[in-house]
């Protein structure tokens, strides 16, 4: 007696299998931080000496470091409470390359006619260990706020 083989060679199965494959590659890239990303431990007041080395305060302020822009100069308050945490990687990305992600408020004010930030590059100036240090000091005067949630009982 002649048995048939069954194949799973279907259009949907193939379909099927595509499906988990990117399934499976979605749920591995949900990570908060930077995946494999990873820097040494900075040094808080290093950070913040590099912060006044490289006059960030003449356009940025923070708390407890006097800013130093004029009246025509952007004053784009760092740190304080936010509503979720700044990450390594975006802290990271928006020193070496701040044009990267613009705040909406900003894209007025803050942005050149060919839509990049005014922000002088320092990827020349600063040496990796004074940019780890930076992001660890940036990092640390963020303040994660839990957002208030008003549920009300459903009866």
């Amino acid at each position: 007696m002649y048995l048939k083989k069954k194949t799973f060679r279907t259009p949907s199965n193939y379909l099927m299998l595509f499906i988990l494959a990117c399934g499976g590659l979605l749920m591995s890239s949900c990570d908060n931080e930077s995946r494999g990303f990873a820097l040494p431990e900075g040094d808080i007041e290093q950070g913040k000496l590099t912060y006044e080395r490289l006059a960030c305060n003449s356009c940025h302020s923070i708390s407890g470091i006097a800013w130093k822009g004029g009246s025509d100069s952007l004053n784009i308050l760092l740190g304080g409470e936010v509503s979720s945490k700044k990450t390594y990687g975006e802290l990271v990305t928006s020193v070496i390359n701040p044009s990267h992600k613009i705040a909406p408020r900003y894209k007025k004010i803050a942005v050149t006619e060919e839509g990049d930030l005014k922000m002088d590059n320092y990827n020349y100036v600063m040496t990796v260990q004074e940019l780890i240090d930076l992001v660890t000091f940036l990092q640390s005067e963020y303040k994660v706020e839990v957002p208030n949630t008003n549920y009300y009982p459903y009866y």
